[in-house]
């Protein structure tokens, strides 16, 4: 082979190195744009595949599906509104609000690159080491013709059977675990959405009591005003109409605050600028009606969960490192051919193999022990979950309960009571009955009971908010209409 051989073969090494590799970590740098990709599939312990990133583990709820990457990486749009969903609309759908904020919100991205992120360990669990190439030349021949002495040697580590297969095992876990992790994300949006649409309607139907509010009361002080002008009545009654309207107007100011938080609130959601405009909320929404069962709450809970889903594939992971840590009780193997010149003739060629001794036992007892409190840890760290999920479901059962049993006594008993009152009120007040101040504490008390109630409504619909994220899924009991807007 000589010396020419001998620097051809570092030349081919060195082309090998310059040739192998990755680019510049800086072009990796942009971030990637993404979409939803649906996928029908069952809940269920998945068996050991290797993830694929463009459609995600077939075991999560296609609601909770992470997001593939786009063709190509895209800029990040900080207006992120190019083009405006709600454009033209006459109110604001709840609905279409969620989807909105689940398509566009950064914290989805973030998550479904965390999911990618582990996906991709998956080959590189199962890959094989690369293979060794060795070349060795006699110094003593450097420069002779020649060449002297020299070896030429290739290896391949394997290791045992099994143990590559527990690798990928333990990283598909792991990224199924970062599936479950994009759907918890995807509920907490979901419950914030809903929360910032109920503020933003309560701030509405608030502002239109306080309206109707003062057009009354302004009926109110021009009956007083005539009732003076006649002598039936104090300058009083007057001025105390006139201050009465100042407070609602200062009311009004506190809505309009209100107002615009909750606009910013939806809008920081949505990912775009705080200020945006949006279309109004509906004058009515979806009233309470009788809701399922706990012990079909819970069912459901257990079985739609994805943090519940994680949390079992964290337990499938430790699992998989555990069976890991006692298959190194056996040795791996290291391959070898060569070509040996350093030999006689006949003994040039070789192959053979070299094997791990694993004889440091306590080393290895160690690492099963350490497996096995990892697995104990992730299966408490499940049942912790679980109870606290029932927790959930039980508690914004009740919740939802309560506050829908509140609406229905405001809508058949309290609102029905202070309109009468009022009425009673005012009549006996243009009857010269009742003095002005008992007329106002009627008007105040309407005033009050109606901003109470749709306080309410708005406290309802959190309540199922919370609830739906408790649960995992939406909740299939009906909703009816509301009767009036009052």
């Amino acid at each position: 082979m000589g010396r020419l051989g001998g620097v051809t073969c570092w030349v081919v090494i060195a082309v090998s190195g310059l040739m192998g590799g990755c680019a510049s970590p800086n072009s990796h740098t942009e971030p990637i744009s993404s979409a939803s990709v649906p996928v029908t599939a069952q809940r269920a312990v998945a068996p050991v595949t290797r993830p694929d990133p463009s459609t995600g583990p077939t075991t999560l709820p296609a609601t909770y599906q992470a997001a593939a990457p786009s063709a190509a990486p895209q800029p990040l749009n900080h207006s992120n509104d190019p083009g405006d969903p709600f454009q033209g609309q006459g109110e604001l759908s709840v609905e279409q609000l969620v989807a909105e904020v689940q398509a566009r919100n950064p914290s989805i991205e973030a998550a479904s690159s965390a999911w990618r992120a582990a996906a991709n360990r998956y080959p590189q669990a199962v890959s094989l080491d690369d293979p060794m190439f060795t070349y060795m030349i006699s110094p003593s021949g450097v420069g002779t013709m020649d060449g002297g002495g020299w070896m030429v040697a290739a290896s391949q580590r394997v290791p045992w059977a099994g143990k590559r297969a527990l690798r990928g095992g333990a990283a598909s876990a792991e990224a199924d675990a970062m599936q479950g992790d994009i759907g918890d994300a995807r509920l907490r949006l979901a419950e914030a959405a809903r929360t910032a649409f109920y503020d933003y309607y309560l701030a509405r139907r608030e502002m239109d009591v306080n309206a109707s509010t003062r057009r009354l009361l302004k009926q109110f002080r021009e009956i007083a005003g005539n009732k003076y002008e006649v002598g039936q009545a104090t300058e009083q009654d007057v001025l105390q109409a006139d201050v009465e309207l100042a407070s609602l107007e200062s009311r009004r100011s506190e809505l309009t605050r209100d107002e615009q938080v909750a606009l910013a609130r939806i809008n920081t959601l949505l990912h775009r600028e705080a200020d945006h405009p949006l279309p109004p909320p509906p004058a009515k929404v979806a009233m309470p009606a009788p809701l399922p069962t706990a012990e079909s709450l819970q069912e459901a809970a257990t079985r739609s969960r994805p943090d519940l889903y994680a949390a079992e594939a964290r337990i499938r992971a430790e699992r998989a490192n555990l069976a890991l840590a006692c298959k190194e009780y056996y040795p791996d193997v290291n391959l070898v051919a060569k070509y040996d010149g350093f030999m006689p003739d006949n003994m040039r060629a070789q192959v053979g193999m070299d094997i791990t001794v694993p004889i440091r036992y306590a080393r290895r007892s160690a690492a099963v022990e350490e497996a096995e409190n990892h697995v104990a840890q992730r299966c408490a760290e499940y049942q912790d979950r679980l109870d606290q999920v029932r927790y959930e479901v039980q508690a914004g059962l009740d919740r939802a309960s309560q506050s829908g049993r509140v609406v229905h006594l405001y809508e058949e008993q309290i609102l029905p009571a202070a309109q009468r009152s009022l009425d009673s009120a005012l009549a006996n007040y243009t009857s010269g009955k009742l003095d002005f101040l008992r007329l106002l504490d009627a008007e105040r008390q309407l005033y009050t009971q109606r901003e109470m109630y749709h306080q309410a409504i708005a406290e309802y619909h959190r309540r199922m908010a919370e609830l739906e994220r408790a649960v995992g899924e939406p909740v299939s009991g009906e909703l009816v209409p509301s009767p009036s807007s009052r």
